[in-house]
Formats: structure tokens, C-alpha cells, sequence
């Protein structure tokens, strides 16, 4: 898996050093399109963003999925995540997040889709579910798949309830960039921490790709990074 490197570290807050420093360096050498993910493993990442002197006015960023029926003010919804963790602290030059309140979400995953093709992400961050999913693309969704309409399993509802006070208000469908959206990307970071994510680390170590682990289409990339505190994670 030469494509694959693995950086080992001591936790989230040593993993939001070394991405800091290699966020300055993807901005030093002309980055401009930036893809985002959001979540708990991303909070250190976006606060060491904001607290630095980064400079991101030139730069565009997708966001790889919401949720169906949150709009933008609800707590829940990850386009108030994103305003409230980075947007809020650091001007970009354009932000894109897929709308889960559409009307027309058929036509919204295509719209979105044609945004991400004009603009060409050159850096991607993805975290991975307990399950092997990335974004919310679930087991079993194809690698040929772009942005989509997507069913949540009820591994995923089960981990993200911890978001939700009330278990009943979880979206179970949400809009997703696709298995071959990602792989579009020029660069890749994927961050894993903590001993849940090692089962989904296990299926890409084994160098055998396929859609039972989403994780596993990343083995058709040729620069990804995995930034991960887990012991015995290894190229």
C-alpha cells in the first residue's frame, strides 16, 4: 500500500499540531479547494485552525454531507457545526455544504456534484465510522457512487445519538458526497483515534478492497495520509 502513509500520534491535540503544520504547508504551496468533514474527531482540528494565523480567504470548501431536514440554524445540523467550529473564527473565500431542506434533493446531490467537478478539491479530510463508512457513505454503497441520497444505518444513528438530545429527532437519511467524489480529490487525510476505529483501520491494513468496508476504496488513491493514536497501525 505505498499509496498509504500512516502518521502515528499521541491524540487528537498532537494530531491538530501536525495537521496545523501541514494545513500551512497545502496553503504555502497554493491550495485552494479544501474538502471538510465534521464530527468530534474534527473540533481540535478547526480550534488550532482558528487560533493560528492561517489564511484562508483565497480557499473553497465542500463539506461531505448533511443531513436531510436540518436546516442551517439547527444545533444539529453540520452547517451550524461548521459555522460555529471554523467558519465563524476564519473567512473563507466561498463555503458549500450540501442542503438537506431542499426541495428537489435529487437535483441538489446533482448540483452539488457539478460544483465539486468544476473545482477539483485538492485536499480531502474524511474521519471513518465504527462500521468502515466514510462520509456517510454506509456498507454496500458502490465506488462508482457521487453525491447522493443516502439511508443511515442504525450502527451509524447508534453513534451519532450521542449529538442528539432527543434519540427520535436523528435524521435517518442525509445527503452524502459519493465513494468516487472522494477519490476525486488530489490529496486525502483521514483521522481515526481511539480504540473503535481500529476494527475499520484492521479492513484497509488487510489491502483488499470492497464495498463491505467503504474505507477500503481508499487503497485506488495514490496520496492518502491516516492520522491515527492507535497502536500497531502500521504501512
Amino acid at each position: 500500500m505505498q499509496n498509504v502513509r500512516y502518521v502515528k500520534v499521541g491524540g487528537k491535540e498532537d494530531a491538530a499540531t501536525v495537521v496545523l503544520e501541514r494545513m500551512r504547508q497545502e496553503l504555502e504551496g497554493g491550495l485552494r479547494v479544501l474538502g471538510l468533514a465534521t464530527g468530534s474527531t474534527m473540533i481540535p482540528i478547526y480550534e488550532a485552525w482558528a487560533k493560528s494565523d492561517l489564511d484562508f480567504t483565497d480557499v473553497t470548501s465542500f463539506n461531505l454531507d448533511e443531513y436531510v431536514g436540518l436546516s442551517a440554524d439547527n444545533p444539529n445540523s453540520y452547517a451550524w457545526f461548521m459555522n460555529h467550529h471554523l467558519f465563524s473564527h476564519k473567512p473563507f473565500k466561498e463555503t458549500y455544504i450540501p442542503d438537506g431542506t431542499a426541495d428537489d434533493l435529487t437535483a441538489e446531490c446533482d448540483e452539488y456534484e457539478a460544483l465539486l467537478r468544476d473545482a477539483e478539491i485538492d485536499l480531502q479530510f474524511l474521519g471513518v465510522g465504527e462500521n468502515g463508512h466514510i462520509a456517510f457513505n454506509e456498507p454496500g454503497t458502490p465506488f462508482s457512487s457521487t453525491t447522493h441520497l443516502t439511508e443511515l444505518t442504525d450502527s451509524t444513528l447508534g453513534v451519532n445519538s450521542q449529538y442528539f438530545e432527543d434519540e427520535s429527532a436523528i435524521p435517518n437519511t442525509a445527503l452524502t458526497m459519493g465513494i468516487a467524489s472522494i477519490l476525486s480529490s488530489k490529496k486525502i487525510i483521514l483521522l481515526a483515534f481511539g480504540e473503535k476505529k481500529r476494527f475499520a483501520l484492521e479492513q484497509l491494513l488487510k489491502g483488499e478492497a470492497t464495498t463491505d468496508y467503504p474505507i477500503t476504496a481508499l487503497l485506488s488513491h495514490p496520496d492518502v495520509t491516516i492520522v491515527t493514536d492507535l497502536e500497531g497501525i502500521t504501512d
